[in-house]
């Protein structure tokens, strides 16, 4: 069979598009952060990662420029041998500094250093722990992994009786790592770091937590998961990305120096790829520039999502409960979340539409994400619109 030909046979994206309903790639043609244009017109952005609102912050785009005057546009070379520039080893430190690790190394993207690390730490006869609802670019790392031959084994999301039924049954002299999101990428929901790794602990694992949704977001000013439940040195591992709270582009891993020292001698996600672009390293040095000077700016975002979360519980949605930034609205069917999707949009307000299979069959939903820029007449105006669509669609009374 010619390999394209299943390419040319799948038409779900284009049944949902002849029916109006398409919510994937919409072209955003301004963006300055809660409020983006879309299609000609206004739009409050509720499903942008952008949590601090940094990406339309002047102080970002000086630095950004600055760098593009000073490097050029690329540094043309992988880290590892001519892409290095002093920008790249000031974020490293500054970021361990603040972290709390003794060192950090940096990838061109977030999904390449889940995919770098992993599979750069984890081989032959080695054994990697996952939650069953870890993002994918873990999933992806752990199958590369695998692919030389390491064991992958899984257990039940956030279920730590499960998890140690997983341990239990490895044998006791193997390597293991244990690999998780900090915060969860759909739900929004908080690992169960402390219990995990003490179960790390009696089993002779090591942690990788990956806080994509997590640095800038929870724990002491923004430090992460392992900050939140005051546990940092207890975690080997912490891993994240600049496409988020960072305004950037690009992705890093924290931990001791030798396993640093390690994955930037041997992982070839990072020995054979560009190294992140100047600009994009000075963006992020700016916004945790930001980030350690307003730490306020984590609590507006935190007080913003915990409000919208209340709100919509008080209308009689469905809710996922956490202290963090993501609030998903639990719709259940596929088309009457594309329908809800839809009806959002046309009232100018911009969410993420999950269904199937990126969310189990029953659980297709808006996965809502908030900024500390949002101000009370965006959530104002969000409310209201999720109220009215809501309530025509039959969700809420």
């Amino acid at each position: 069979m010619d390999i394209f030909e299943k390419c040319r046979q799948f038409n779900r994206a284009d049944e949902v598009k002849a029916l109006g309903l398409y919510p994937y790639f919409r072209v955003v043609e301004e963006n300055e952060g809660p409020v983006v244009r879309m299609e000609g017109r206004d739009v409050i952005m509720a499903g942008s990662n952008n949590y601090l609102g940094l990406t339309a912050d002047e102080r970002v785009k000086d630095a950004a420029r600055d760098a593009l005057e000073r490097y050029g546009t690329s540094c043309s070379g992988s880290r590892y041998l001519t892409g290095t520039i002093d920008l790249h080893v000031q974020l490293e430190k500054r970021l361990a500094e603040f972290l709390g690790y003794e060192a950090v190394l940096l990838f061109s993207t977030g999904y390449q250093t889940a995919l770098g690390t992993i599979s750069g730490l984890v081989g032959k006869g080695d054994y990697i722990i996952s939650d069953r609802e870890n993002h994918a670019s873990i999933m992806n790392g752990a199958m590369l992994a695998k692919g030389g031959f390491a064991e992958f084994v899984r257990y039940r999301h956030n279920d730590m009786e499960d998890l140690e039924r997983v341990l239990s049954r490895i044998p006791e002299d193997a390597s293991k790592l244990i690999v998780t999101d900090g915060v969860f990428s759909v739900s929004g929901e908080l690992v169960k770091l402390p219990e995990l790794v003490a179960l790390a602990e009696s089993y002779g694992a090591r942690v990788l937590v990956d806080d994509a949704h997590a640095t800038g977001v929870i724990g002491k000013g923004g430090r992460g998961t392992a900050s939140h439940y005051d546990i940092v040195e207890r975690t080997d591992m912490t891993m994240g990305t600049f496409s988020k709270t960072f305004a950037s582009l690009g992705g890093f891993v924290a931990g001791p120096e030798r396993v640093i020292n390690y994955l930037k001698h041997t992982s070839p996600a990072l020995i054979f790829s560009a190294s992140p672009t100047p600009p994009s390293c000075a963006a992020a040095l700016a916004a945790l520039d930001i980030l350690e000077k307003e730490p306020e700016r984590v609590d507006r975002l935190i007080a913003v999502a915990d409000r919208v979360r209340r709100e919509f519980d008080g209308l009689g949605f469905k809710v996922v409960d956490s202290p963090t930034a993501i609030v998903p609205v639990i719709v259940g069917d596929v088309e009457l979340s594309l329908k809800f999707w839809r009806r959002l949009y046309d009232n100018n307000v911009f969410v993420n539409c999950f269904i199937p299979p990126g969310v189990p069959p029953t659980l297709s939903m808006m996965r809502t994400s908030y900024m500390a820029t949002h101000r009370e007449e965006h959530i104002d105006r969000l409310v209201e619109v999720f109220a009215s669509v809501g309530r025509e669609l039959g969700l809420i009374s």
